[in-house]
């Protein structure tokens, strides 16, 4: 790719790059979010269409209109959210859209072999004639690699690859890809796991405010240095942790049930304590029940079965108006859906649960010198991105809304901080921030915070202890410093503690 350019309206997401793959290497691509990756890789993939820019494969000059043309040209894609049809077979998902070598009918034999070929020479093991929904998370991804390759593919676009894995099906699938590149096979892998960054990769590209910072070989960066180079400053990776005297629980859940969107259980007996002072992490592969467990705990979701207590309380199945009321905060994984109003102000979102009381409000009336004041306040301390408080909460960048949100939540002095997702699809330095604000609350306000991330490295940095919730139940309670990495990835397999102990 030379001289790429992408215009969009008020944005220049991609100014003059350059940016090329050798055939056998892992080129990696990094940057904020917002610095040009995934324009220049729709580009290339052909969803965008450059606005100036040249684009040779295998040396050829090539005009790519759309992403059948990429595929031709032996380009694949594999997405962050995968593109699997889950009541059909794999045969039948990787069948879909390839012409029909009968007049009507496909015949799903013939790439049902061929599924077995490529997943003996490439060691992506799975069943033709399994049901999607049927696979594990790894499995789907593998899936999605066969679908490629079915294709054809030489060139694969990894998207953030590892962020739905289990550390056992990351070890799994690095090894499938280097032994891709010791077939020839290139790869452009996007990721903000800086660590796996320097396990897999070759040569690394670093992009910010969409042009290239740095192009130059895995062999002469380090970890400090590519975050460096990504943000334009010194990054603090890990968080100081000071020890903390724990209070008595501050949140409770005692056998806890509670049914899913499609009516099935999605807890099963949960029972939990987190102390006042505490950060208890709840890891485990997305999908086992996390969602579930804090729309419980914050009133969203009606429990079947168990007890719910804050500060020794029974508060089960109260309101979210009535949680609120006692000392609960909730920073939601939905952001944008449950966190905020994309239409009201900055302002306005900002005082949003509290605008009923003081100092918001008198009586009846609100107090806008107040509100304006508080505002202001809050924007300055938590660093907030804006024009103006004034500024629709829609025209905020994700790490500024997410800031917004912590904001609001932390200055309600909360006993109580429920925190799902709260750095998800975040760059290196909005994390950061958000990581530094939960630590601040647990020392000075001695909250019981549950946190729960699809991050180990994000659970392992920042809490005291480590639940592992699989398939609505609790396989384990331990503290961070006690256990490994191979032991929650075990864990978060299904695996309970007693048989690892």
């Amino acid at each position: 790719m030379r001289g790429i350019v992408k215009q969009f309206p008020g944005v220049l997401a991609n100014d003059r790059i350059d940016f090329d793959v050798r055939a056998g290497e892992v080129h990696t691509l990094l940057g904020e979010n917002g610095a040009g990756k995934s324009t220049l890789m729709k580009i290339l993939y052909g969803i965008y269409h450059q606005d100036k820019g040249e684009i040779y494969v295998n040396e050829k000059l090539v005009n790519i209109r759309s992403p059948l043309d990429a595929i031709r040209l032996g380009i694949g894609m594999v997405h962050q959210h995968f593109m699997l049809v889950p009541t059909l077979t794999v045969a039948e998902n990787v069948a879909l859209g390839l012409p029909s070598s009968r007049k009507f009918l496909l015949d799903l034999d013939v790439v049902s072999e061929r599924i077995k070929e490529l997943a003996k020479i490439h060691g992506l093991y799975v069943d033709p004639g399994t049901k999607v929904w049927q696979l594990s998370v790894g499995e789907q991804q593998r899936v999605e690699i066969i679908k490629i390759l079915y294709r054809g593919a030489s060139l694969l676009i990894l998207d953030e690859p590892t962020a739905v894995l289990t550390p056992q099906e990351v070890e799994e699938l690095f090894r499938v890809l280097r032994s891709m590149i010791n077939r020839g096979y290139s790869i452009i892998f996007i990721s903000h796991k800086l660590h796996e960054v320097l396990s897999l990769s070759d040569r690394v590209t670093i992009l910010r405010d969409g042009k290239v910072v740095k192009s130059l070989p895995i062999a002469e960066v380090t970890k400090e240095k590519l975050a460096r180079l990504m943000v334009g400053r010194e990054v603090l990776f890990q968080v100081e942790h000071p020890s903390t005297e724990l209070g008595r629980a501050g949140l409770a859940l005692e056998g806890i049930w509670a049914q899913g969107d499609e009516g099935r259980p999605a807890l099963r007996g949960i029972d939990l304590e987190v102390y006042s002072g505490e950060i208890l992490g709840i890891a485990g592969v997305s999908g086992n029940g996390q969602r579930e467990l804090a729309e419980v705990i914050a009133g969203l979701r009606k429990s079947t079965k168990g007890k719910v207590f804050i500060k020794e309380t029974e508060v089960t199945n109260w309101s979210p108006f009535q949680l609120l009321e006692y000392g609960l905060s909730y920073i939601p994984e939905e952001r944008m859906r449950d966190g905020t109003i994309q239409k009201f102000t900055v302002e306005e979102n900002l005082i949003l649960k509290d605008h009923i009381h003081q100092p918001y409000a008198d009586g009846i009336f609100m107090n806008f010198k107040n509100i304006a004041r508080e505002s202001e306040r809050l924007i300055s301390d938590f660093d907030i991105r804006t024009p103006s408080r004034y500024t629709s909460l829609k025209s905020l960048s994700g790490g500024n809304i997410q800031k917004l949100i912590l904001a609001r939540e932390l200055s309600r002095k909360p006993s109580v901080l429920v925190a799902a997702q709260p750095t998800r699809g975040l760059d290196i330095s909005a994390t950061e921030y958000v990581h530094r604000q939960l630590i601040e609350q647990r020392i000075k306000l001695k909250t019981a915070t549950l946190l729960i991330s699809d991050d180990l490295d994000e659970i392992l940095s920042l809490s005291d202890r480590i639940a592992v919730i699989y398939e609505g139940k609790i396989m384990g309670v331990v503290k961070r410093n006690e256990v490994s990495v191979e032991e929650l990835g075990m864990m978060m397999g299904g695996v309970h503690i007693d048989k690892i102990k």
